[in-house]
């Protein structure tokens, strides 16, 4: 099966798609990794994405898509994927459809994953992380021993990042709202949205999900 998480910055894509994707031998591709392996690897396109991003540019959809193209083909995601962070808008949804149509493959459902705005800015802005290791605490859900500094560098104090204060998380999410409105109805136009609350405890949210995709 090959899913598609929708969703708004906070609501949990990344730690159910991952779960969801190891748990059915699949691969989770989530946009970000990509690029960062990409660029680590230095494939032809991992070597332009760099160019790109080292000159404060996009990352323009055929770039994204031909590394979409070559992640699919790689072992792990022959029974199926799961993508998170992708597509972003219509124009890359309908460049991911015509890529997979090639191989006679296709979307077979994009779950979007739902919260109200207040409790994902209560998420966003409980982030803290360590400048040192970029490891990243959560006072509400995953707190530092002593809620102050880094479990692994004892004497390095958290920061907030600049882009999960409150002011900037409401931002984010109205960027959100705007870019991917017509992305959800590009998937329910064609019958393959599922919508699940990404509220509540990790295991309800992830037997919601896998009810709504079932294997």
């Amino acid at each position: 099966m090959r899913v598609i998480l929708l969703g708004p910055p906070g609501v949990g894509k990344g730690t159910q798609g991952r779960r969801l994707a190891t748990e059915r031998g699949q691969a989770l591709i989530s946009t970000g990794d990509m690029l960062r392996d990409a660029v680590a690897r230095q494939t032809p396109l991992g070597v332009q994405a760099k160019k790109l991003m080292d000159a404060g540019s996009l990352v323009p959809d055929d770039v994204i898509v031909g590394l979409v193209r070559e992640r699919t083909l790689e072992p792990d995601a022959l029974a199926g994927f799961v993508l998170d962070g992708f597509p972003r808008t219509v124009p890359q949804a309908e460049a991911l459809d015509a890529m997979l149509a090639e191989r006679s493959l296709k979307i077979d459902a994009a779950v979007l994953l739902t919260a109200p705005d207040e409790e994902l800015v209560r998420r966003l802005s409980s982030r803290w992380e360590c400048p040192e290791c970029r490891r990243v605490f959560n006072t509400l859900t995953a707190p530092s021993k002593d809620g102050r500094r880094c479990d692994d560098h004892p004497s390095t104090e958290l920061r907030q990042r600049a882009d999960d204060t409150e002011e900037t998380v409401r931002k984010r999410l109205e960027v959100y709202r705007n870019q991917t409105a017509p992305l959800v109805g590009w998937y329910r136009g064609q019958g393959k949205l599922k919508e699940v609350q990404g509220t509540g405890p990790l295991d309800d949210v992830y037997g919601a999900l896998t009810r709504a995709v079932p294997d």
